[in-house]
């Protein structure tokens, strides 16, 4: 098929067609080489005297290349074992930087093409090896860096002492080096290397004031990354032996781990044909903060996948599930990988090309020291299913909301309910023991204010159970229903059907537990009911005490007795086994009260913690519990045996 001839009308004007030299090219498209060229929002860390600082800063990624550009070449001599030390100093006015090493130098004669032509260095052989035989590990490989550096400054200047010459020489480069000067060689006394002099071209990068946080940030980091190497920066020194491992202790002393260093070797073949061998250098260094909401997005997924897998049978069980923010949140990951010949993306080097070599070391290395660091961290394993049980709650409480809200519109047919309409804030809603408690609270109760609703045996253990269990269980949502409470929603008293909520069970051990399991239903949910004491307890009478005139009621044994050695004249006692046997007389003395019990959570932790251990999945403590009670003598005359069989009868 041919291409169909285009119809122009007029002249068509050519192209301009132009030749750029490279110091043109460096300093109007400097985002090629160093990145962007405009501050931006960036979310790092700072380091302060006691740690670090998490933050937003205003960050200038050109500006910072460009220096990173002239320490990256100290950093490589000391892998090639001729610098350890590298020392910077920003001046007062912020703009004029030097950066000089102890390194051996290069030749004199070498300098000008170095720092002023593109695609001139000594690390172009990608074959070198060092004197163990492993290939040479360095950053500069393109010969770009520092030229852009010096091509892109009002002032760049260049002493070079060379150790093997003995000499020293100055270049001073100007205007992106458009003007040219030096000093003759000669002699030096003192340490041979490099040092590097410059300000950053105002024209170029639009503000040349150089962040001094954020350039001592960076020298920092480095002297983390490269442990045995000394860096200095306004005079401060920044020497590490244990490298990254230190750094997550500033982070947090206390959950700071190594978690593996460890060196792997692999074979390689140079562009030339030759076999090598190639030595890549792990560390990682972690710190685990379970208060924190921060996550970390650079991690190897098999540091999640393997998590996940070790708590796939709690996770069953529990009928939770685990996603990356539970296991990830929290941490910070220091990750630090020396090798040989690495392959960035671009020049500012933000990004690692991918390298099936550092692929394979990664795997391994996270493998084999996975294993280990599960063992030593079980807190974190446990914070792990913490955040997966309350992000399942969380969403179990959502639903929830929408249940309770329908819920609330259902008419509940076992409610007694008060006749009050106007101030429900008088009403109070007593929960009985048992369908036959409702026939006696009917006949005693004041039917403007009092309603009732029973229970049908012992309610649900919460503790135990999901949210959505507990929806399902239609005496809880019976209640609910008839105060006007919702799961997940807040309590705003006004808007309560009754604003006191009161416990109505046998005086015995089993209307003793019905009344803690109420207690743990609602403390769960709803725990600001007992601070605005609407949670209240009455206690059935257990005697009724028939005088001359009249009736008396005690709710123990012990009262009992002290009534009786008074001397009052009593015709019978009556003991009840439960509210259902109780008179008309008992309920208009128990319903007649003024007030009842509230039960107050003064330490709300500890409350907590009680309900937790009496209710919870954790039966050792119940246990313990149980132990301790049984221990203890027992000289209550009130605590009745309940295996005890007995009626309502004359005592």
């Amino acid at each position: 098929m041919e291409i169909e001839q285009v119809r122009r009308r007029g002249k068509a004007v050519d192209a301009v067609i132009e030749s750029k030299d490279q110091r043109w090219h460096c300093r109007n498209r400097i985002t090629l080489i160093f990145g962007s060229n405009d501050v931006e929002d960036l979310e790092t860390y700072i380091y302060t005297d006691t740690g670090i600082q998490f933050r937003t800063v205003k960050f200038h990624q050109a500006k910072s290349k460009a220096i990173e550009e002239i320490l990256d070449n100290c950093i490589d001599e000391y892998y090639r074992g001729h610098v350890t030390e590298i020392h910077t100093t920003l001046d007062p006015d912020r703009m004029r930087v030097t950066v000089e090493d102890n390194g051996i130098g290069f030749p004199l004669d070498k300098i000008e093409q170095v720092y002023s032509e593109f695609r001139t260095g000594s690390k172009f052989k990608d074959d070198e090896v060092d004197e163990k035989g492993f290939l040479h590990r360095t950053l500069g490989q393109n010969g770009l860096g520092a030229a852009a550096t010096c091509l892109t400054s009002d002032v760049f200047i260049a002493r070079v002492r060379h150790y093997n010459k003995g000499k020293e020489q100055t270049y001073t480069f100007t205007d992106g080096a458009l003007k040219i000067s030096k000093t003759k060689p000669k002699p030096f006394k003192g340490h041979s290397g490099v040092r590097i002099e410059f300000v950053l071209s105002k024209e170029v990068y639009k503000d040349n004031v150089i962040d001094q946080d954020l350039l001592r940030k960076r020298i920092i980091d480095l002297a983390y990354n490269n442990p045995g190497l000394l860096f200095t920066f306004n005079g401060e020194k920044y020497l590490f032996k244990k490298g990254l491992f230190e750094l997550a202790q500033k982070i947090d002393p206390v959950s700071a781990v190594l978690f593996g260093e460890e060196s792997t070797v692999f074979e390689t073949v140079t562009p030339k044909g030759r076999k090598a061998q190639g030595k890549i250098d792990i560390t990682l260094a972690m710190r685990f903060d379970k208060t924190s909401e921060e996550r970390e997005h650079r991690i190897k997924r098999i540091f999640v996948n393997t998590i996940k897998d070790k708590l796939e049978r709690n996770v069953k069980k529990e009928k939770l599930s685990l996603v990356d923010n539970d296991v990830l949140t929290g941490m910070t990951f220091i990750l630090g990988i020396t090798m040989p010949n690495p392959r960035f993306e671009s020049q500012t080097k933000r990004k690692l090309v991918r390298d099936i070599n550092i692929e394979k070391a990664l795997e391994t290395f996270m493998t084999e020291n996975m294993d280990r660091f599960i063992r030593k961290q079980k807190e974190f394993l446990d914070t792990v299913m913490e955040r997966a049980s309350f992000r399942h709650r969380f969403q179990e409480l959502k639903d929830a909301s929408k249940m309770g809200k329908k819920q609330k519109k259902q008419r509940v047919e076992k409610l007694l309910d008060a006749n009050e309409r106007r101030d429900r804030t008088k009403c109070s809603l007593f929960i009985c023991e048992g369908d036959s408690a409702i026939g006696g609270l009917r006949s005693g109760r004041d039917k403007l204010y009092h309603g009732g609703i029973a229970l049908k045996g012992k309610p649900m253990n919460v503790s135990q159970a999901s949210i959505a269990d507990v929806l399902a269980n239609q005496e809880f949502a019976d209640i609910m229903a008839s105060i006007g409470l919702t799961i997940g929603q807040p309590v705003v008293r006004e808007e309560l059907r009754f604003a006191n909520i009161v416990f109505l069970a046998d005086s015995d051990v089993d209307g003793g537990h019905i009344n803690t399991l109420l207690t743990n239903f609602f403390y769960t949910f709803w725990p600001e009911l007992f601070e605005m004491g609407a949670i209240q307890m009455a206690k059935a009478p257990l005697f009724e005490v028939l005088l001359d005139k009249g009736t008396r009621f005690f709710e123990s044994v012990k009262e009992l007795e002290e009534f009786k050695n008074g001397g009052a004249k009593i015709k019978e006692i009556f003991r009840n086994k439960g509210l259902g046997e109780m008179s008309p007389e008992a309920w208009k003395h128990v319903m007649g009260r003024k007030s009842y019990t509230k039960i107050a959570a003064i330490d709300a932790a500890k409350a907590r913690q009680v309900l937790d251990v009496c209710f919870g999945k954790d039966v050792n403590q119940r246990k313990s519990l149980l132990l301790d009670t049984e221990a203890a003598p027992v000289g209550d005359p009130g605590v009745v045996n309940k295996k005890k069989k007995t009626t309502k009868k004359a005592v």
